[in-house]
Formats: structure tokens, C-alpha cells, sequence
């Protein structure tokens, strides 16, 4: 086992802390991270939802928005329908419920029992014998080409928001809105289906403000060149529509050089609509000075408008206010004109609360879909998320509450962690025994009594899963021991027709987390289909992996160390053979040597109480994002106990007691009972990397670390010797 800490370059962190203002310990942690381009660097130190991309960007949006318009001045029948995960559960509920918000009459449906994922034809039927004219998809869609052609035949519109890659051909819905789609327009791929389901809620709301559509036109003027003889005037100019930059201009003008009907700046201005421009006094004194006394612009100043949303701006130019903008310092060459579009956007958010402090009360369910679905928390997934652990922790929707009341998660900071072990198994084993409208009914509930029983009842269904988790297990564990010996240890594969298909995801990571090798598990559905999950360790692509397969499939999808498909029993034969290829060309991963990483190397003077604040920012967690893992030198092993918690002859866990400088830290060590007495023991000197976090029992929070791995002291000459 190898502990690694990547170099990092000083020059990186030198930059970081002067452009961004961030300590030196924070801009190291960044860089070794590659954390270091403007685009990537807002998404860890900003938090404000002004940061997130613009859902117009999607190149259809404006066609989804549009159909939906009107199916409320038509009183149309709307019917979503969604998948049976949590990501597809929260999904369907956000979309659902801003529909009726609308006033649409809005029908839903998730596939129920042994229902396959995606649009089918027979859920097609009963939403057209209901007089539904318009059905939108959610975190499903992208695959289904020919039940979206068979719904387009009895009068159906569609609009799809999907979010998982498309395959040969692209259906033929009116809208398609998913950031993996090729052309899309949109910058960041990860979105949950959830995620973009927010932004189709947000594209919905802008279009009810009188900025739709509207191209607005902005112009602002400085002084150029400024030595004596030689001045100039530099003019820039931007076109927008839908709050986004469509087009931009910049001209520096020598004074009675040019007539102004020779300056690009007329083809680009639109007579006809009014440009807007800060202290217009000021604007017109300089094109004059550009163009002579004559010329004639029409500006509208908006400066006074801006100054009541803005009070920090009152009396202050452009020029002043570029030297404290925040959000244009991750811009690279940034103008005093982008000051002036960024305030724009701030009055516009600030004046259509729809659009910022409402639209923040959804992010709880694109918080918990996104962390169930396993999303990177990378980009603006970690502003939703973030802002969206806020909301959670003081949620307003009634079965949400009861959820999280019921799970002991009131009263704490919510960490990714928190969701993904407390609530996102909850909510999923819904639909892993084939009820997952008991879920969403929860997340729509408005009633105290109502919540307490379906909360109830998804309690009771996750103890059957578990229950049915335990009887599977015992069932495949023989055959998981065969097999991994079949491979040669480097995967398992595991067929069962009594597993259901709810159990496959569940039952490959656990036997994952057994042998820490990639892990396929395959149930049947019916008499024609199977269901593969398979789940792999962080060094080995599981989504790469099975696209190897794909001609094979019904549908697939996944992530770097999650993934699943179903498929036709007919074709299960050749890909159990093409499968043994594959895994006979794989490498062996345990004849590498297992890296541990370091994120950095902490001084006895660092490790303190007020380092949670650090780590807390890094929140939130998750693939792209791992917790931060100290290392700490020369510590000692003040107690060792021994907790009695182990399970199947596994190896118990130990709460330390840790010196370091100044404080001593409780530190859990799991499954580490059988080396105390061989690789280390009480008032031992230790090398360890952990993390650090909260710990809430009985009402008190204390810190706590978790220790990754732990070895004897080594100097720093036996370390240079070792490597």
C-alpha cells in the first residue's frame, strides 16, 4: 500500500490565493485537486444560485417552454412519466408539482412491479385513454425512439428531459432537453435527472417574467488611450436574450476620425429597441467625444433602478465598481461592461423571487436525487447540492419532514453522507419492490397523518428489502465464492432467477464491498427480459465496461463505479461469452499496488477544532469530490476500544484516542480490531491519514476522525530510504 500526496505546483497556489483570496492551506488543497481554472474554482468558493448555468443554454429550451405554454392556454392533459429510482422519483415530483402550479392538469405514473425503465407502450394507452395531448419524460426518454413515434400517432406531443446518453437515434419528441445529448448547447454533462428537471422548472418561470424572448441591448463607453494627442474612446456593446450573452462588439475609436455611420456599432444597435447604459451622462459626454457633438443615441439609464436593488452600489461607476465585483473575477479579461451585466442579473433575481429564493425551496429533492444518483460533485452539481443540504435541513414539504424526523437528521448540518445512508435507501427501496408511487405520494404529501403513514410504510418496505437482501445473500455467496475463482479473482458474475430485480444493485455492491472486485449481478423480469447492476471499485470504468455491450441491450446506463442495463433473454448467451473475453483481458488490480491519497500534510499547529470549517467547505462530497484525507506525522496512540459491532466473523472495529499537538481526537478505525498488537498498540508513535467530521449522539456533537490507514512512525530519512 502506497501513500501518495501528488505535487502539486507552488506557482498554482500562489496564483489562487492572490487572484481569489483564499488561504494558502486552501488553494494547496485546490490545486493537488487540479482545481485551478476559473470555471472550476467558483463552483468550490461561491455558493449563490446566480452562479448556476443558464437552462437556455439547452438549445430546445425555449421549444419546451413554449409547448407547455401552451398546454395551459389550451387546458390540456399533461402526464409525466418518470423512473422508478430516487432520482426519477424527486424528478417527476418537481415537475409535477409546478405544473399544477400552472394550473395544468397533470397526470404522473413511474413504472410499477416489474415494469421496465423507460416509456412503454402499454403506459402510452392509458395516458391517451385518459385524453392526455402531451407527455413529458423524466430521467428516462433519451432511448425510447419507437414508443415515442407510437405516441406521436395517436396525437401525442413529447418533450423529453433525460439525462443519460443517447443512442443511435435520437427520438423524435418536439424538445429533447439532456445535457449528455451531442449539440445540446449545454456546458455541463452530469446533471441528475433531477437537476435538469430544475432547470426546465426555472426555463418555465422566466417565461412568465417580460424579459422572454426579449432581446435587451446594453452599451458602455471608456476612455482609451489616454496620452495627450493620441486619446481614444473604446465602445463595447452586447446583445442579449434570455439573460444570455448572444453577441458582443468592441470598437476604440480615434476622435474625428470616424463618422458613426462608419463604426460597426450601427449595424449592431437596434434603432427600434432601447439600449441600456449606467449614468448616461457620462456615456453621452464620451460618444461625443468619439463621434462629435452631433451624434445621437437614445440610452435608457438604468443606474437609478439598479441602485435601489443594490444599495452597495449607490454612487460608484462601472470602473470603481469592476475593482469589487465578485463575480466577474472568474471571467477572464473582464470589461466594465460584464460589471454591468452582472448587476443586471442580480436586479433581475432579486425582482422575480421565482427565480432565486423560491426556486432555492426545490433543491432539496435535487439535492437527495442527485446524491442518490450518484452525480459528480463537480460544477454547479455542488451549488445545488449545497444550497439544496440547506433547505433540507429546515424543509418545508410535509413528507419530507416526517422522513427526516424519523431518521434523527433534524437539528444537524446535512452532509452528502447523511442522505446517502439516512434517506436516499428509504426512499429507493420504493421502487426496488416495485411500489415506487409510495415515494413520490410521500414527497407530494401535505398532511401531517398522511405523511406518518406512508413513512411508516416505506420503513416497513426497506426492512423487507433488507430482509430479502440477507436471504439473497446467503443464497449467492457460494456462487460469488465460485465465481470470483472462475475469473481468476479479478470479477464476479452472478446470475439468480430468484433474486428480484429490485435486489441487484443492493447484492452487487455489498459482494463489492466483500472482495473489492468489480461485481455484476443479473436477475430475471419475465419469461423475455433480464436486469444487470453492476457496481466496481473506484480504479476500474464500470460505464465504459459494459458499453462494450450496448449492441446487446434494451437500455443502459451508469457511472464510473455504478452501472446497469437490461436485455433480452435471447441475447444473455453471447454476452455471458463476450463478457469472459473481456474479463480475460482485464489487468489483475491487486497485482498494482493499492494507493492511499493524501490531500495534505497537516503541522501539529493545523489540526484543530476550527479545521471542520475548512473541511465542511469542501462539502459537498461525492465522486469527483472525495473527502479530504490529512496525514499527520509522529501522532501517538493514547487508549485503544475495542467496539463490539462486528459482523459474520469480520474484524471488529476500535475507537482510538489520538495525540497531536495540542488536542487529542476519538478516531473510529474500522475492521482494524485483529491488528492492534501487530502493526500497532497503546502509546504507539503512528503515521495515519484520516478524516475529520461531526459526530451526533444523544443530542451532542463532538468532532471525530476516521482513519483510512495507519502505520508505525517512519522519520523522514526511512521514508526517502523506503521509496
Amino acid at each position: 500500500m502506497e501513500w501518495k500526496k501528488k505535487p502539486v505546483a507552488v506557482e498554482d497556489v500562489r496564483k489562487l490565493n492572490e487572484r481569489f483570496g483564499v488561504d494558502y492551506l486552501t488553494a494547496s488543497l485546490l490545486a493537488r485537486r487540479g482545481i485551478t481554472n476559473n470555471d472550476q474554482i467558483k463552483f468550490y468558493l461561491e455558493t449563490d444560485i446566480q452562479y448556476l448555468h443558464n437552462p437556455f443554454l439547452f438549445e430546445e429550451m425555449e421549444m419546451f417552454v413554449d409547448r407547455i405554454t401552451a398546454a395551459v392556454e389550451e387546458h390540456e392533459k399533461v402526464w409525466i412519466y418518470g423512473d422508478r429510482d430516487v432520482d426519477g422519483i424527486t424528478a417527476t415530483v418537481l415537475l409535477k408539482t409546478e405544473l399544477e402550479n400552472m394550473g395544468i392538469e397533470t397526470f404522473w405514473s413511474l413504472p410499477n412491479g416489474d415494469e421496465p425503465y423507460g416509456l412503454g407502450i402499454a403506459a402510452i394507452d392509458r395516458a391517451y385513454e385518459q385524453g392526455v395531448t402531451l407527455a413529458i419524460t423524466v430521467d428516462c426518454g433519451i432511448s425510447n425512439h419507437e414508443e415515442i413515434e407510437y405516441a406521436r400517432s395517436l396525437g401525442i406531443d413529447v418533450l423529453i428531459t433525460d439525462h443519460h446518453i443517447a443512442g443511435d437515434v435520437i427520438p423524435g419528441a418536439l424538445a429533447v432537453i439532456d445535457p449528455k445529448l451531442t449539440g445540446c448547447g449545454y456546458p455541463f454533462a452530469h446533471l441528475a435527472g433531477c437537476g435538469v428537471v430544475a432547470k426546465c422548472v426555472w426555463a418555465l418561470r422566466f417565461s412568465k417574467t417580460d424579459l422572454y424572448q426579449e432581446e435587451l441591448l446594453f452599451l458602455h463607453a471608456m476612455p482609451g488611450n489616454t496620452e495627450p494627442g493620441n486619446e481614444t474612446v473604446i465602445i463595447e456593446a452586447v446583445r442579449m436574450k434570455n439573460m444570455l450573452v448572444e453577441d458582443r462588439i468592441r470598437e476604440e475609436i480615434v476622435p474625428g476620425l470616424m463618422r458613426i455611420d462608419q463604426s460597426r456599432l450601427v449595424r449592431f444597435l437596434d434603432r427600434q429597441r432601447p439600449i441600456f447604459a449606467f449614468d448616461v451622462d457620462t456615456e453621452q459626454s464620451l460618444l461625443a467625444r468619439a463621434f462629435g457633438s452631433s451624434i445621437e443615441i437614445a440610452l435608457v439609464d438604468i443606474q437609478a433602478l439598479l441602485e435601489q436593488s443594490i444599495e452597495q452600489i449607490t454612487g460608484k461607476s462601472l470602473f470603481n465598481l469592476k475593482q469589487h465585483c465578485r463575480s466577474i473575477q472568474y471571467l477572464d479579461n473582464a470589461s466594465e461592461l460584464d460589471v454591468l451585466i452582472a448587476m443586471f442579473n442580480t436586479y433581475v433575481l432579486k425582482k422575480h423571487t421565482s427565480l432565486s429564493k423560491d426556486f432555492e425551496s426545490l433543491l432539496d429533492l435535487v439535492a437527495v436525487g442527485t446524491i442518490a444518483d450518484l452525480m459528480p460533485m463537480t460544477d454547479e452539481n455542488r451549488i445545488m447540492v449545497r444550497k439544496g443540504l440547506s433547505v433540507l435541513s429546515n424543509t418545508g414539504r410535509t413528507g419530507l419532514r416526517a422522513l427526516t424526523n424519523i431518521q434523527n437528521l433534524t437539528g444537524k448540518i446535512l452532509s452528502t453522507t447523511d442522505i446517502g445512508w439516512q434517506l436516499t435507501p428509504v426512499i429507493n427501496a420504493a421502487g426496488r419492490m416495485g411500489k415506487p408511487d409510495i415515494a413520490a405520494r410521500l414527497l407530494m404529501a401535505a398532511h401531517e397523518q398522511e405523511s406518518t403513514e406512508l413513512v411508516q410504510n416505506l420503513i416497513a418496505m426497506n426492512r423487507e428489502r433488507q430482509r430479502q437482501g440477507e436471504q439473497f445473500w446467503d443464497l449467492l455467496k457460494g456462487k460469488a465464492d465460485a465465481s470470483h475463482s472462475d475469473f481468476e479473482g479479478k470479477f464476479l458474475y452472478l446470475e439468480e432467477r430468484a433474486v428480484s430485480r429490485g435486489m441487484t444493485g443492493v447484492l452487487a455492491s455489498r459482494f463489492l464491498k466483500k472482495y473489492n472486485k468489480p461485481c455484476l449481478v443479473v436477475a430475471y423480469i419475465d419469461d423475455d427480459r433480464v436486469t444487470g447492476s453492476m457496481r466496481s471499485p473506484t480504479n476500474f470504468n464500470t460505464r465504459e465496461f459494459l458499453r462494450k455491450f450496448q449492441d446487446l441491450y434494451i437500455d443502459f446506463g451508469g457511472h464510473h463505479c455504478a452501472g446497469g442495463f437490461s436485455m433480452l433473454q435471447e441475447n444473455l448467451p453471447e454476452f455471458k461469452r463476450r463478457l469472459e473475453e473481456a474479463i480475460e483481458l482485464m489487468e489483475d488490480e491487486d497485482e498494482k499496488d493499492e494507493e492511499v491519497r493524501i490531500d495534505v500534510e497537516l503541522p501539529p499547529e493545523y489540526l484543530m477544532p476550527s479545521l471542520i470549517k475548512l473541511v465542511e467547505s469542501f462539502e459537498p462530497y461525492g465522486e469527483g469530490n472525495p473527502p479530504l484525507q490529512f496525514y499527520i506525522r509522529n501522532a501517538t496512540i493514547e487508549n485503544v476500544q475495542y467496539l463490539n459491532n462486528a459482523k459474520n466473523d469480520a474484524p471488529g472495529h476500535l475507537k482510538l484516542q489520538v495525540k497531536y499537538g495540542k488536542f487529542g481526537w476519538p478516531a473510529l478505525y474500522w475492521g482494524a480490531a485483529d491488528l492492534v498488537g501487530k502493526e500497532f498498540d497503546t502509546q504507539d508513535p503512528i503515521d495515519m491519514i484520516f478524516r475529520l467530521g461531526r459526530n451526533y449522539y444523544r443530542n451532542n456533537e463532538t468532532l471525530q476522525l476516521t482513519v483510512v490507514a495507519l502505520r508505525p512512525h517512519r522519520s523522514t530519512i526511512e521514508e526517502i530510504m523506503i521509496r
